[in-house]
């Protein structure tokens, strides 16, 4: 079978809700990583056959074709063609991995897979929330669905806690991980361990003057069991609170995918040869817990055990599901989502996929380590694993 490589991986620093990204237009902020893949790479722009956009929430300044917005924000020629897609969270994640088939298929040499979410100028929910609000239709999710499933909505938060419940963890055990999240991002960022992989955006200063964001906005330095305890719980007799979840997050980020014919065509130096790709899907309601069976499944096809895997990138929706991801695999807690995750980095939506991905592959090559697997929830009971083996 043809082999797909991934030969650059950039994202932007995250931005917190109404922070510095603010006044970043997403097409922009996606351009700018465009443009940070080619100048990695060295790949000549033109030659780039196409560029898969993921992005939940395509509404407002994401709406009308934001992959498309993205390359003509950028330095490409606008004979690159786009596609906008969502698999929800992990939308950018798809994008690998409908890049990664196209390449192996041979249809295509050259195509980045990418991935953009302002949430500040967006918000989570905007793209059926105002047409609900001009009295039209009646939300995502038809009477026929509600019925087969015996809900009336589908809700990561009811989900997330029923994980918590399904898998035995109280509030401390979720507190403990997001303090160890925020304690693993701390440390990476004052190791510069994240300095290659983030593009850094001019932020005007409002002075007249400019700044550059090159650190991630979320993370809390110096937190305590203490401070994250503080934190109001979601719902009355829960577990999970907003320490404990995901962090709304600005950001875009993006890899490069190529054959092996685009490598010796254009000089090309790989990072990572992309090992597995898996997606299932499983129940709605839960909804979040589909990155185990996923994981079982993508090891299964691999002809991999887990000790074989040397990093773990689990995206941190909430605490329970990465929890509940290593008892249920098996799997070493010293070997996951090691410079922390979205708890304490922030979950730019459609962004995380490939944000994940170049994290991943850079703590792999910082410590001389060969494979990593990515996995994260989706809404609607999906997930992908993406097995990747560092070069």
């Amino acid at each position: 079978m043809a082999e797909a490589y991934i030969v650059a991986a950039a994202r932007t620093a995250g931005g917190r809700r109404g922070g510095k990204l603010k006044d970043w237009h997403p097409a922009d902020m996606a351009g700018a990583v465009l443009d940070s893949l080619v100048a990695r790479s060295g790949v000549d722009p033109a030659a780039i056959d196409d560029v898969v956009m993921g992005c939940v929430s395509q509404a407002g300044e994401q709406s009308m074709h934001i992959g498309r917005g993205a390359v003509l924000a950028s330095g490409l020629p606008d004979s690159v063609p786009a596609v906008s897609i969502d698999r929800q969270c992990g939308s950018s994640q798809q994008a690998i991995q409908f890049a990664a088939q196209a390449v192996m298929s041979g249809v295509q040499d050259v195509v980045v897979a990418a991935g953009v979410e302002s949430m500040t100028r967006v918000p989570m929910g905007l793209p059926y929330l105002l047409p609900m609000q001009h009295g039209v239709g009646a939300g995502p999710w038809s009477q026929k669905i509600k019925a087969r499933y015996g809900v009336e909505e589908f809700s990561q938060f009811t989900g997330a806690q029923m994980m918590a419940d399904k898998y035995g963890f109280d509030r401390e055990a979720l507190d403990r991980f997001a303090l160890e999240s925020h304690r693993r991002a701390e440390a990476a960022t004052k190791a510069g361990a994240f300095e290659n992989e983030i593009v850094p955006l001019e932020i005007e200063d409002g002075m007249g003057g400019s700044t550059l964001h090159a650190a991630d906005e979320g993370i809390r330095y110096g937190a305590t069991l203490e401070s994250i305890g503080s934190v109001k719980l979601l719902q009355e007799g829960g577990t999970i609170s907003a320490a404990t979840a995901s962090q709304v997050c600005d950001g875009a980020s993006g890899v490069l995918v190529v054959s092996e014919s685009a490598l010796k065509a254009h000089g090309l130096t790989p990072l990572a040869r992309i090992h597995n790709l898996t997606v299932t899907g499983g129940d709605p309601v839960i909804m979040l817990d589909e990155p185990i069976r996923a994981t079982q499944r993508a090891l299964q096809r691999a002809g991999m055990r887990v000790d074989d895997i040397d990093l773990y990138e689990v995206n941190e929706a909430f605490a329970p599901v990465p929890l509940a991801w290593l008892k249920m695999i098996g799997a070493d807690p010293q070997k996951l989502n090691v410079n922390g995750g979205a708890i304490a980095l922030g979950h730019p939506l459609g962004a995380s996929g490939t944000k994940l991905m170049a994290t991943l592959i850079y703590a792999l090559k910082a410590r001389g380590k060969r494979y990593g697997l990515q996995t994260m929830c989706e809404g609607g009971g999906i997930a992908n694993v993406t097995i990747v083996e560092a070069l």
